[in-house]
Formats: C-alpha cells, structure tokens, sequence
C-alpha cells in the first residue's frame, strides 16, 4: 500500500468520523429541541407556560406563536363562559316567567271547571285546560333541553337496578295507557347497570308514552330486557301504526312530526330530549319499524365495568 492510498484512507476514515459527528450533534439538538417544546406543550396545558426565547431562532418563533395561540384561546374560553352564564340566565328567566302564567291558568281552567256552566262552555273550559298543559310540556321540555345542551344540568350516571327504571316508568305511563285501553307488560329483571335514574326516566317515559300514543286501544305494549356484555338493551315494543323506513332516521331530530301523525298531539320533542339524554350518559336508541306491524325501539345503557 503506497503512501497514497493510506493518505485516501486516513481523509475517509476523517470524514466519517466527521459526518458521525456531524450527525450524533444533530439528533442531539433535535432531541433537545424537542424536548425543549414538549416542555412548553406541558406548560401550556396546565396554564404556566410563558416565553423564555428571545431571538430570531425557530424555537423562539415556535414560543411567540403558541403564546399567542394560547392567548387566544383564553379570550375564547373566557367568552365561551360569558356565553354559557348569559344563556344559563335566560333559560332562568324564561322558566320563571312562564310558570307563574302556565300555572295561573291551569288551576283558574279547573276552578271553572267545578262549576255548573252551560256545555258549550265546559267544552271551552277543558279545551283551555289541554292546551294549556300541553304548553306547560312544550315549556318544561325546552327548558330541559337547553339545560342538558349547554351543560347547566349535567347527566351523572352511576349504576342502578335496571329494574327501578322499569318501575318508575310504569308507575308514570299506566294512567294514561289505562285510559286508552292499552295494555303495558313489562318484564322483570335483575340487571344493573350505569344510568342516571332521574333523566333516563324521563328519556323511557318519552319513549312508551309515543308507543301508547300511536298503539290503538285494545294494543298492547311490551318491555323487556336483554343484558350483553357491554350494553343492557331495554326493547320497548308495540304493535301500532309503524314507522316509514325513510322516517326512521328523522323522528330523533328536534320537532319533527311525520305527517302521517299530525293529527295526534304532540310537540315532536320527545325522542330527540331522550336520544340527547342517553347519548350524554354512553348510551343509545336504535328503532325496527315497518308501516302497519308496529316498532320497537331499543334502548342500550352501559353495563360498566
């Protein structure tokens, strides 16, 4: 080997030393960077991040941009909450407001009602009293609604006896399927699971209540439930008028009423509150319908751990 090639040799075996180097220095400041950043991201999430570079490098850029983006979301967050309180406030008002009259009227319909009055007028008299209980539905519903969207009334499911529920809606919907000559079978069950009792009775009783409304009298309604290994599944099924299947998608949005009901009562509220009820607590609602063979819809709340 000539004094050439060892010449060759050694300036190679330099310049790998050299990019070896070059890149150990390199990941080293990357790595760095990174952590410098990952650093700041952790300051930023529990609200003590602040600059600390002051020049013109990359990461100093990358500092001014997220403190003004953080910034930014303050003033955000901060009208967020100004929002919310002003809504909170409204919803207030508007429930305060509409009691009192709501109320006035109900019972002053049932003081007339107690008197001796000439039949077209009792007729008036108990037409004022329905509709003036389906304005105080129509209110409260609203008012329920807006709390649960805009999270003044918050959903806190904990685990309860499916069973309960089954007997609070019962308890609620037999006065009415009783009159309308409607029969409510609800099976037994010991199965529990993660609900809130308070609001996923009311999502149930919107539910059997639209089954009792669109069953005829001398239908039937019937409850059962199915445990799986995540969800317990309440199956509400009657055997009234049906469901069109291009409409199935559509009954769970805010006041739609098929036109195929319009003349039953109702405000087109019920299942959208239940669906925003069960979706805020992990569950769900699924509908099977067909025109004429009746529905079934089913209910799924989480079983837990």
């Amino acid at each position: 080997m000539n004094t050439l090639d060892i010449i060759c040799i050694g300036i190679a075996i330099a310049v790998a030393v050299a990019a070896a180097v070059v890149v150990l220095l390199y990941r080293q400041k990357v790595r760095k960077t990174v952590e410098k950043i990952s650093m700041m991201l952790d300051k930023a999430i529990d609200g003590s991040f602040e600059e600390s570079v002051f020049d013109e490098s990359a990461l100093s850029s990358v500092e001014s941009k997220l403190a003004r983006f953080l910034s930014i979301s303050m003033s955000s967050s901060k009208n967020m909450l100004a929002e919310k309180d002003k809504i909170k406030r409204l919803i207030s008002d508007i429930a305060h407001q509409t009691k009192t009259p709501i109320t006035n009227i109900l019972l002053y319909s049932q003081l007339l009602g107690e008197h001796e009055l000439p039949e077209n007028s009792t007729e008036l008299v108990q037409a004022l009293s329905s509709q003036a209980e389906k304005l105080n539905f129509l209110i409260s519903a609203l008012v329920n609604l807006s709390r649960l969207e805009t999270g003044i009334i918050t959903v806190s499911p904990g685990k309860e006896p499916v069973q309960k529920l089954l007997d609070e809606v019962r308890e609620q919907i037999m006065p009415k399927a009783d009159a309308k000559g409607v029969s409510v079978t609800i099976e037994d069950t010991g199965v529990n699971a993660y609900f809130d009792l308070k609001w996923t009775t009311e999502a149930m009783y919107n539910i059997v209540d639209n089954a009792v409304k669109y069953t005829r009298s001398g239908g039937s309604v019937r409850i059962k439930v199915i445990p799986y290994e995540m969800f317990c599944r309440i199956d509400i099924t009657d055997n009234g008028i049906g469901i069109a299947e291009h409409e199935q998608s559509k009954i769970f949005t805010r006041f739609y009423r098929s036109p195929a009901v319009s003349n039953q009562e109702g405000v087109g509220i019920g299942l959208f509150l239940a669906r925003e009820i069960l979706d805020a607590e992990g569950g769900y609602i699924k509908v099977s319908s067909s025109p004429g063979s009746g529905s079934t819809f089913s209910v799924f709340l989480p079983m837990g751990e």
